[in-house]
C-alpha cells in the first residue's frame, strides 16, 4: 500500500483531511491574488521588488497570525518576501523559546541592567 492510498479504517478521516485541504489551497489562493492586487509586489520589510517567475517568492503575511482573518480590504496582510516571513515567524518562535525559558516574559527595555545587583551578590561571598 503507497502513502497516498487510503486506508480502508481511515477512509472517512481521510476524506475529511483531504477536503480541509483543498478548501485551504483555494483559500490561499483567493486572499493571495487579492492581497496582489491590492499591494504593489514589494516586501514590506526589506523593499525588495518582485515581478515575472520572483513573484512567487512573496508570501502573504497576517499581521495578527489569524489565517482566517481575511478582511476585503486586506487590513490584516502585508506582502513579504520568504525570507522576511520565514524571520517575521522565527521572531516569534524565539520569543516563545526565551519567556520559557526565562520563567515568563521580562522587561528588557532600554533601563534594563541585567547586572544591577552583582555588586551586592558579590560583597555577599566575601
Amino acid at each position: 500500500m503507497s502513502p497516498r492510498t487510503p486506508r480502508k479504517e481511515g477512509g472517512k478521516l481521510d476524506e475529511v483531511l483531504a477536503e480541509a485541504r483543498r478548501n485551504r489551497e483555494q483559500r490561499d489562493v483567493a486572499y493571495r491574488g487579492r492581497a496582489l492586487k491590492l499591494f504593489p509586489p514589494i516586501c514590506a520589510r526589506c523593499g525588495r521588488e518582485f515581478s515575472g517567475k520572483r513573484l512567487r517568492e512573496l508570501t502573504v503575511h497576517h499581521k495578527d497570525h489569524d489565517h482566517d482573518n481575511n478582511p476585503p480590504d486586506g487590513s490584516n496582510w502585508e506582502l513579504l518576501c520568504i525570507y522576511c516571513h520565514d524571520m517575521e515567524h522565527q521572531k516569534y518562535l524565539d520569543e516563545d523559546e526565551y519567556d520559557d525559558a526565562s520563567g515568563g516574559s521580562q522587561d528588557r527595555g532600554a533601563g534594563y541592567k541585567p547586572f544591577a545587583s552583582l555588586g551586592d551578590l558579590l560583597k555577599d561571598k566575601k
